[in-house]
């Protein structure tokens, strides 16, 4: 062993983490031998050669790159990726490449206190022996969001906001004058000002807005849009903005469009919704059945680069918690102006189709049009007429239902995936609190109106999309579905042959998603079922927006958008903007602004989901505080390292059953066929099996349900 200059014994681990360190803080630099000796303090002849031999050594493992014959640097190609930072409160963060690439671990110590969602880059650390892979955060190039959610404590001479999740390493810090009125309980929405660095760890921040008490059904929805750096407020100016729009239709504006006032025209929509974005009109032109799909014309109200389009292009979609909606546009336009109610007189972009007793298109055309809907319906008026209950306009309903049918029937056989998701519902009284809990299923009702809205987004799609052999697209945000991930799909063929199925895996995009629908179909009804859908589900990519087209796998389209329905999400808007322009024969848009535009409102749409997600688990927990001590039968919904997530087949409500409770073995996770398994006695915890579980603790500030084992398992016996 060498010695370093402090007289201490040298190892060669010592050293490769001295190496590592220096050239990982020094991303750019590159060291002759003098500088490293001298910056590692390395005195004596075999402390040196040794640094070189590891410097070779790394070299080799493409850590180092040799610069001349006595200078190193970082190897950047194989060593520096950027990406985002996910930070989780058991501190397991990890690094997620921009390339795709899976993720790597990042311990605490080398963070450099990034949050979670920052832009960063990192440096790979030379992998130790039996150790995983693991990266150093060496810049944090930009901060995802500067503003936290928690509830504030304050103290005699500070004060401090103690964050949802932890998601900081540390309580942010508050100087008493920036508290805004906010006091101890108080939930509160922070900006940060200080972020920490190499001379202060601490995180400073003022306050912005004093949310109110904990607990509160208002505080507690609007802390969750904040955590997610969702508005719950709409700004004054927008609003007044929107006052000064002139509702009325001139009679100059009626004689441009195709006038479907005098058409038998309806709106179906959930029985509490006030923003109707879509109708549809019927009658008999010869053989033929003329189907026109509606759609609020938002873009006639909203002028791209309006104030009220800058509000709309940021918020990008409306979010839907359990309670409320948090609209994207001022409620005059979405609720009044464009909303297509009832007898009154409206303007529309539409997509005409004339199609015979089979549903099979014979013509179509896309039209500016004026519509007066004659009626408005909920979805579970239409679904009496549809079961036969006498009602108004019947017959017309029946021939929309029965053509709805034979699209439906024909899209399926063109390789469109079955996936019919349900979807928890709370009935909640004045006071915000949930009264009961269940699962809304699609029926006819809900699939005449999707297939209709399907075909004239697929029709809009392929009117600007498919272009002769040699010609180039014009620009147009499309909804697109990747193919699934192909070793997901084979883990998936795996893991059914186990329960006597088959399935494709290679083959044509069609061949495999028929099978995917097989395989749904036998596993109907089965104790089964749940599981499969569930691995099955896992190995589906993500729909997002692009001016790339790749097509939508699950939809089996190879042209497909959004355009109906203009008044909650953003890229609809976008389409019929650029739908006018290209009618009026102008030029092919910015394909890279609209690109950015995607990108934006796909992240709006994922970050919408997930605080729409929070705030049903927060009615769950809500729903259940109540019933601590109560048993009930439910099955295993979800399978981790760490516990047995549980879903209650009478309410759906879900909780976990964590792993230390499990305590008559020691369990195994095994990932790849989804079970908790005993090395003792080989119990096994499958997904999808039903168990009976008793609520424990229904914790509502993290929003998680705690579940125990009905049955009280065996205690392991001492050794």
């Amino acid at each position: 062993m060498s010695k370093h200059k402090s007289g201490k014994r040298l190892t060669k681990q010592r050293l490769v983490e001295m190496l590592q360190t220096l050239f990982q803080q020094n991303p750019n630099e590159t060291f002759s031998l003098k500088q490293i000796f001298r910056e590692l303090k390395l005195s004596t002849h075999p402390a040196k050669m040794l640094a070189v031999d590891v410097m070779d050594e790394m070299a080799w493992d493409d850590f180092l790159t040799k610069a001349s014959d006595n200078s190193y640097r970082l190897n950047l190609k194989t060593q520096v990726q950027e990406g985002t930072f996910i930070r989780k409160a058991n501190g397991k963060n990890s690094f997620q490449p921009d390339d795709g690439s899976k993720n790597i671990f990042v311990s605490e110590r080398n963070s450099l206190f990034a949050m979670n969602g920052d832009r960063v880059r990192v440096a790979m650390m030379a992998r130790r022996e039996k150790h995983m892979k693991e990266a150093m955060v060496v810049e944090i190039l930009s901060h995802k969001r500067d503003q936290a959610v928690g509830k504030l404590k304050v103290e005699k001479d500070y004060a401090f906001l103690i964050t949802e999740g932890n998601i900081f390493v540390h309580d942010i810090l508050i100087p008493k004058k920036k508290l805004k009125g906010g006091k101890t309980g108080d939930k509160a929405v922070v900006k940060i000002t200080q972020w920490p660095s190499k001379d202060s760890k601490n995180i400073v921040g003022e306050v912005i807005d004093v949310l109110g008490k904990e607990g509160d059904n208002n505080v507690e929805m609007h802390a969750i849009l904040a955590q997610y750096g969702l508005p719950y407020s709409y700004p004054k100016h927008v609003e007044e903005a929107a006052e000064k729009i002139d509702p009325s239709i001139t009679e100059q504006e009626i004689k441009r469009r195709e006038d479907f006032r005098d058409v038998w025209t309806c709106t179906i929509d959930p029985k509490d919704a006030k923003d109707f974005d879509d109708a549809l009109s019927i009658r008999k032109k010869g053989k033929l059945w003329e189907v026109g799909v509606h759609i609020a014309d938002v873009s006639h109200y909203v002028k791209e680069g309006s104030i009220i389009d800058k509000e709309a292009t940021k918020r990008a979609t409306s979010v839907y918690l359990v309670d409320r909606t948090i609209p994207m546009l001022p409620e005059r336009l979405c609720n009044f102006i464009c909303s297509l109610r009832p007898d009154e007189e409206k303007l529309c972009y539409s997509v005409i189709f004339m199609l015979d007793e089979e549903a099979n298109v014979k013509d179509h055309h896309i039209a500016h049009t004026v519509i007066k809907s004659n009626r408005r319906y909920a979805y579970e008026e239409v679904q009496d007429v549809l079961m036969g209950k006498d009602g108004d306009y019947a017959t017309e309903l029946r021939t929309l239902d029965k053509l709805a049918k034979k699209l439906r029937e024909r899209r399926f056989k063109g390789g469109a995936v079955k996936f019919d998701r349900e979807e928890l519902h709370f009935d909640i009284d004045e006071k915000g609190k949930p009264t009961r809990a269940y699962f809304k299923k699609s029926n006819d009702a809900t699939q005449l109106i999707e297939e209709f809205m399907l075909l004239a987004n697929r029709t809009v799609a392929e009117s600007i999309g498919k272009v002769k052999k040699g010609t180039k697209a014009k620009t147009l945000p499309y909804r697109i579905h990747d193919q699934p991930d192909p070793t997901k799909l084979e883990t998936l063929r795996e893991f059914v042959v186990k329960f006597g199925y088959k399935m494709k895996t290679s083959g044509t995009k069609g061949a495999i998603s028929r099978s995917l629908n097989a395989l749904m179909d036998s596993c109907q009804g089965k104790k089964e079922q749940k599981l499969i859908e569930t691995v099955a589900l896992r190995a589906m990519m993500k729909a997002k927006y692009s001016t790339h087209n790749i097509g939508h796998y699950g939809l089996a389209f190879e042209y497909y958008t959004h355009f109906t329905s203009p008044i909650r999400r953003y890229p609809d808007t976008m389409v019929h903007r650029l739908l006018t322009k290209y009618q009026d024969g102008g030029r092919s848009a910015n394909q890279e602004k609209y690109e950015e535009l995607c990108e934006h409102c796909s992240d709006m749409e994922q970050t919408a989901q997930q605080a729409e997600r929070d705030s049903i688990k927060y009615k769950m927990v809500e729903f259940m505080e109540d019933k601590i001590g109560n048993e009930y039968d439910a099955h295993i919904s979800g399978i981790q390292s760490y516990g047995i997530y549980c879903e209650i087949d009478e309410n759906h409500c879900e909780g976990m059953v964590p792993m230390h409770d499990l305590d008559d073995d020691y369990y195994d996770f095994d990932e790849r066929n989804y079970c908790l398994v005993g090395r003792r006695h080989r119990n096994k915890y499958q997904l999808g099996d039903p168990i009976r579980i008793k609520v424990a603790r229904a914790n509502l500030e993290k929003r998680q349900l705690d579940f125990a084992l009905a049955e009280e398992a065996p205690k392991k016996k001492k050794k």
